[in-house]
C-alpha cells in the first residue's frame, strides 16, 4: 500500500512530534519530523552565515540541503549532508530562528516538493504546523493537538533542562507564545486546525494515551 498518510499538526510543545512517532512505530509506518527540517535550514544558514533575511538565498540553502531520516537505538537521527544535526537542531537559537526562517514562500516550497514526494511514494506519518492544511490537504487522517500554553511551557523547559540549557520557565513561555503568533498570523501556511482534523487536547493526557487516541482514530479509518 501506498500513498496513505497521517498529519498531525499543533503548536509548538504540544506533543506532536512524539505522538507522531508512537503512531508511527506502531503502524509500522515511516515518520517524516518536517520541523527538524525547517530547524535544519536556520542551522545551516547560522553556521555558513546566510543573512535570515534573505529568502532568495535561504531558498537555494533549503534546495541544496540533503536530509536522511534514519532510527538509532529507538531515537529518530536526522542527518543533514551527512552530518547529525539531530542534537544541534533542538538548541534555543536554532528553535527561535526557525519559525522566522519558515515564513518564507521560497523555503516552505522547496521543503514542501519534498516532504510531499515522501508521502506519494509511502506510508507516512507526518507532523508539522501546516500538514494537514497545505502540505498534504488530501492525507488519509488529520489530527490537530493541541495543549495549553502552560502544559506546553513547562515541557519545553522540562526537555531543555534535560539537554543542561540553561532556561526560565517564564522566558520559555514567552517564547512559545511568540511562536505561536508568529505561526498563526504569518501570509505563508499559518498554523490553523484544518476543516477536517479531528482535535485532540493532550494537556492532561499521558503521551501513551494521545498516541492511543490517534492509533484509535487510524483503526477506525482501516488505516494499517
Amino acid at each position: 500500500m501506498s500513498g496513505v498518510s497521517i498529519a498531525v499538526d499543533g503548536p509548538g510543545s504540544s506533543g506532536k512530534g512524539t505522538v507522531a512517532r508512537g503512531v508511527a512505530e506502531a503502524l509500522g509506518f515511516q515518520y517524516v519530523d518536517t520541523g527538524s527540517m525547517y530547524r535544519s535550514v536556520a542551522l545551516m544558514a547560522l553556521r555558513r552565515g546566510v543573512p535570515l533575511d534573505d529568502e532568495d538565498r535561504l531558498e537555494a540553502l533549503a534546495r541544496a540541503l540533503r536530509f536522511v531520516f534514519d532510527w538509532h537505538d529507538g531515537e529518530l537521527r536526522v542527518h543533514v549532508d551527512g552530518e547529525d544535526v539531530t542534537k544541534a537542531i533542538r538548541e534555543n537559537e536554532v528553535s527561535r530562528w526557525a519559525s522566522s526562517v519558515s515564513r518564507f514562500h521560497g523555503v516552505r516550497e522547496a521543503l514542501t516538493g519534498l516532504q510531499r514526494h515522501m508521502a506519494d511514494t509511502g506510508r507516512v506519518v507526518m507532523d508539522g504546523r501546516d500538514i494537514g492544511t497545505v502540505v498534504l490537504p488530501d492525507a488519509t487522517l488529520k489530527v490537530y493537538l493541541d495543549a495549553s500554553i502552560e502544559v506546553r511551557a513547562q515541557r519545553r523547559f522540562a526537555e531543555l533542562e534535560a539537554r543542561g540549557q540553561p532556561v526560565d520557565l517564564e522566558t520559555v513561555r514567552v517564547e512559545l507564545a511568540e511562536r505561536d503568533r508568529q505561526d498563526m498570523e504569518r501570509a505563508e501556511a499559518p498554523l490553523r486546525v484544518a476543516d477536517d482534523a479531528v482535535v485532540i487536547d493532550s494537556s492532561g493526557l499521558a503521551i501513551e494515551q494521545a498516541i492511543e487516541a490517534v492509533l484509535a482514530l487510524a483503526e477506525a479509518r482501516n488505516i494499517r
